[in-house]
């Protein structure tokens, strides 16, 4: 077998070439514009703080990748998916500014109470909405889908109603921190990076990633196998619901703010389709985390990519989802197995030719 057709059958190829080919296409527009060739690659330090287009993706691309590993896990432990992740991490927002601000303000300078307790609150509240979510998947055996449209739908209302249907403003410095910049590095990109690396050493020092693919493939041979799948799906979507949370506290101190209507507004979307585009199938069983980190990040090139093309903010998504249609479309499964078809074809008739 020739290297190349090697590489193309490892799960990360696809990934990382619908990454490269969003890549590429701002290298010819760099080209047609008469800009340096590479334009798209460079940073640069501007105003002590590094700049360029790539670190706009990891940066605005933090939420989405924080979302996708609770989402891998989810999908690969219940076969479904959690449509309530932006709404929690709306209601993180309203809880966290709500105790920072104090009830009933909506513009302070000074805390109302400590910083830790309002961002423990949030992400206690969030891993409470995981917990609510996975009893219902698990022990009450409740579509995922339909167990998730509750908090889709209350979450964020509960979060308006905490704020008093305002926005909560909280214009202290430290809590801009976790949203803005640490020294010259995004802030954002840390708190992604750690959550990847955390959940990447657990997954791979623990048992944990095998119990939670044993059971998205066979739960009842899982459960057969003395698994306990009822508390390991249960588990998967508390992670998934603090990782809401941990997104809801990025995008929260970014906007220091707690802008319930907006934050996190379609951001489930997003999730879901990282781990369809990292490779991932979205019937359960094995999953790959590089490959929806991979998928999270490509998602926000294509955004992007699409602003510096001058698309406007109310045409982007429409120019979004015909790329996510395409890059998917390559990716399944028939698709797949039509190529390998031909490849069996060509092989066949060149051993025949021989012959």
């Amino acid at each position: 077998m020739s290297s190349w057709k090697k590489l193309t059958q490892k799960r990360l190829f696809l990934p990382i070439f619908s990454m490269i080919l969003v890549m590429l296409i701002n290298v010819v527009y760099d080209i047609a514009c008469g800009n340096m060739p590479f334009n798209f690659f460079v940073i640069t330090i501007r105003n002590e703080v590094l700049y360029g287009r790539l670190i706009d993706i990891l940066n605005r691309g933090s939420e989405i990748a924080i979302l996708a590993i609770g989402m891998t896990l989810v999908v690969s432990s219940s076969g479904g998916t959690d449509i309530s992740v932006g709404s929690v991490m709306s209601l993180y927002a309203g809880v966290c500014c709500m105790l920072l601000a104090g009830f009933g303000n909506a513009n302070v300078s000074e805390y109302h109470t400590p910083l830790l307790v309002g961002i423990g609150a949030g992400l206690l509240v969030t891993l409470v909405c995981g917990l609510f979510n996975g009893f219902l998947v698990a022990y009450m055996n409740i579509q995922p889908m339909v167990a998730t449209l509750i908090l889709w739908s209350a979450g964020r209302a509960i979060g308006l109603l905490l704020c008093n249907s305002q926005i909560v403003y909280v214009r202290v410095e430290s809590f801009q921190v976790l949203g803005s910049y640490v020294g010259f590095m995004p802030t954002p990109i840390i708190v992604a990076a750690v959550c990847v690396a955390v959940a990447a050493l657990v997954l791979r020092f623990t048992a944990l990633g095998t119990y939670i693919q044993s059971v998205g493939i066979n739960k009842r041979a899982s459960r057969i196998a003395g698994f306990n799948s009822a508390k390991i799906i249960l588990l998967c979507y508390a992670i998934c619901g603090l990782c809401a949370g941990l997104a809801g506290m990025v995008a929260t101190s970014r906007i220091y703010s707690a802008d319930t209507n907006n934050i996190g507004l379609n951001m489930e979307l997003d999730a879901i389709l990282s781990v369809a585009l990292g490779g991932n199938s979205l019937g359960g069983g094995r999953f790959n985390l590089a490959g929806s980190i991979i998928g999270a990040y490509t998602i926000q090139a294509i955004t992007t990519t699409l602003y510096s093309l001058g698309v406007s903010s109310a045409q982007a998504p429409v120019f979004k989802a015909i790329v996510v249609i395409l890059i998917v479309v390559i990716q399944s499964e028939p698709v797949k197995a039509y190529f390998k078809r031909r490849n069996a074809k060509k092989i066949a008739a060149k051993g025949a030719t021989q012959a």
